[in-house]
């Protein structure tokens, strides 16, 4: 099996023409004719990451984040981006990664792991693109019973394994109708607010923006790594319900740069 067989499958998921302009998903290391040895599934390729797929017999990483996201103007191991790819392309090490076009899929994308995690049915596409309803931004959907505000946070901190949650003020209101997004979701605050959504659980929200809930709902700010580290389980899953006897790894390294005191 070759690594395009491992990119087919995943793009048949989440195509690369879903990605952001500003997106640099894909195999942004290696040859797609290389015959697969195995697979690490990650959420940022880093040089820990690849050592460690040297040790385990891996020669593709499959990554949510792309290690490369600006130009590179040279490799000379300045910081950890070129470090990691100089690294990779010593051990013969592929990398690979699908970014905001997994975030934009309804059914295996980023946010449902989000949803699944925290209880939530009936899910729909919280900002579709344009007419389509199954491809877009954000999902929102309903927990199977209405929960008082703080009790929400804490089963969300539980269920995201969270170190803190940031929120706005609660507002003695119940919450059922939720909206998430993975990583970076401020962009959707207003259309959380106008599904009706009772609560918004995403994470990287600002100072001032977290004024413009305007206490329409509590925004719970639960982390970006926190929000996405189910992702590598997604995509261990897609990859192993078409190649289910494979060497398939989830990586040990906990590659989260905030630390919570």
């Amino acid at each position: 099996m070759q690594i395009q067989d491992i990119i087919t499958t995943l793009e048949t998921v989440a195509p690369p023409h879903l990605q952001e302009p500003y997106d640099n998903a894909g195999l942004i290391v290696g040859d797609p004719a290389t015959q697969v040895s195995g697979v690490l599934f990650c959420l940022d390729s880093t040089e820990a990451v690849v050592a460690e797929a040297k040790r385990k017999g891996c020669n593709l990483i499959v990554a949510h984040h792309p290690i490369v996201f600006r130009g590179l103007k040279r490799l000379n191991g300045a910081n950890y981006v070129e470090r990691t790819v100089m690294q990779a392309i010593r051990d013969d090490i592929a990398l690979y990664a699908i970014h905001t076009n997994l975030d934009n899929v309804h059914r295996q994308g980023v946010n449902v792991k989000i949803a699944e995690k925290i209880g939530l049915h009936d899910t729909r596409i919280l900002a579709p693109k344009p007419g389509l309803t199954e491809i877009g931004a954000g999902l929102v959907g309903e927990l199977e019973a209405p929960m008082p505000e703080d009790d929400f946070l804490r089963h969300v901190k539980t269920a995201l394994r969270s170190g803190c949650v940031r929120h706005t003020a609660l507002r003695g209101k119940p919450v059922r109708r939720v909206a998430v997004c993975g990583g970076s979701g401020s962009f959707l605050l207003s259309d959380a607010l106008r599904a009706g959504a009772d609560a918004f659980v995403t994470a990287d929200f600002k100072y001032h923006d977290f004024f413009d809930a305007e206490g329409r709902l509590v925004i719970a700010d639960v982390g970006h790594f926190e929000s996405e580290q189910f992702t590598i389980e997604l995509l261990h899953d897609i990859v192993r319900d078409k190649f289910p006897n494979f060497a398939l790894h989830l990586t040990e390294v906990h590659t989260n740069p905030v630390f919570y005191l």
